[in-house]
């Protein structure tokens, strides 16, 4: 234990926290030798108090028997999304003790909406916004459980000669008190690509093909690294290994940070007192960059959202054009 402290002392030392705004869950067997060597905040790091969470997270499950998965997983959206040589910035860790594994991987945030009556919008790098509002498009920090997964079509892509459907698999989470709502906001992991669509073709025979006989054609993009619509993203590579650890088993994940944390730091930006002297966390680059944080809740962000969605024209959905 005297290790683990000092591990934390040496964090605040370089601007992180070492506590937390949150109320600590039940007691976690002490963090094994080999795992202190990836505690810190430097690239591939893990904040001590974004471990401790999801460590306390994963026991409790654990002990109640809602997972027997022997890997946990958490994220610390305080980070930035690329790294200083320019790569996607890694901020989402798969930890297996029983295995002495530990793996940081990149991860999108929420980019959020930019409204005339708020703008709670994030740019790529650093998340400012967040919320657990359904529509707010932003991340919501706290616990989760993975729960199944759904595949989908997302359109046909490749050469005019060999167009090929895509399909997506999307990891559904289960949350608890603040982020209970997560099956309402449709919020999950899913890999970091999509499809644009630019035009349809004629393929009757496709079991994706509409009415007409048509379907969606388009160009493949990835945004690993980049932002997301509140859901947690991860390249191609990553999200095989993390949907293949999960299908059929799942396990605890913990999102840095909560609103608790968030409003905690505001003030003390506001106040112009020491993170590190509260006991508070955040990432000191997006600090920089972001001022100050701000949580929306869904109480406050709600009301906003409808009454934008009540003011949209009501108009029929665009008709691609013939793919040529």
């Amino acid at each position: 234990m005297r290790f683990t402290a000092l591990c934390f002392a040496l964090a605040a030392g370089v601007g992180a926290v070492l506590g937390g705004a949150t109320p600590a869950r039940a007691g976690a067997p002490e963090v094994p030798a080999w795992l202190h060597a990836h505690l810190g905040t430097g690239e591939g790091q893990i904040a001590p108090v974004v471990l401790d969470r999801a460590r306390r997270l994963y026991h409790e499950k654990l002990q109640q028997g809602t997972v027997r998965n022997p890997c946990y997983l958490a994220m610390d959206a305080t980070r930035p999304s690329t790294a200083r040589d320019g790569t996607p910035g890694r901020r989402f860790y798969v930890i297996c003790e029983a295995r002495k594994s530990f793996r940081a991987v990149s991860s999108g945030h929420g980019n959020g909406r930019k409204l005339q009556r708020a703008d709670f919008s994030n740019g790529r790098d650093c998340a400012r916004h967040f919320s657990n509002a359904e529509g707010s498009k932003l991340t919501a920090g706290g616990s989760y459980v993975t729960a199944e997964t759904r595949t989908s079509f997302k359109g046909y892509v490749g050469a005019a000669n060999r167009r090929e459907p895509f399909f997506r698999t999307f990891l559904l989470f289960d949350g608890e008190g603040e982020t209970a709502n997560a099956r309402e906001r449709a919020i999950g992991g899913h890999p970091a690509v999509l499809v644009r669509w630019q035009c349809r073709f004629k393929n009757p025979d496709s079991p994706h093909a509409d009415a007409k006989g048509f379907v969606p054609y388009g160009r493949l993009v990835n945004y690993t690294g980049g932002r997301s619509n509140g859901c947690t993203t991860w390249s191609e590579t990553a999200s095989k290994e993390i949907l293949a650890l999960v299908e059929d088993n799942p396990t605890t994940l913990y999102i840095y940070p909560e609103s608790a944390d968030i409003d905690a730091v505001a003030a003390a930006v506001t106040a112009g007192r020491s993170l590190s002297r509260a006991g508070l966390y955040w990432n000191d680059t997006c600090l920089q960059t972001i001022r100050a944080p701000r949580f929306w809740p869904k109480e406050t962000l709600g009301p906003i959202i409808d009454d934008w969605r009540a003011s949209l024209p009501k108009l029929a959905p665009p008709e691609l054009p013939i793919c040529k």
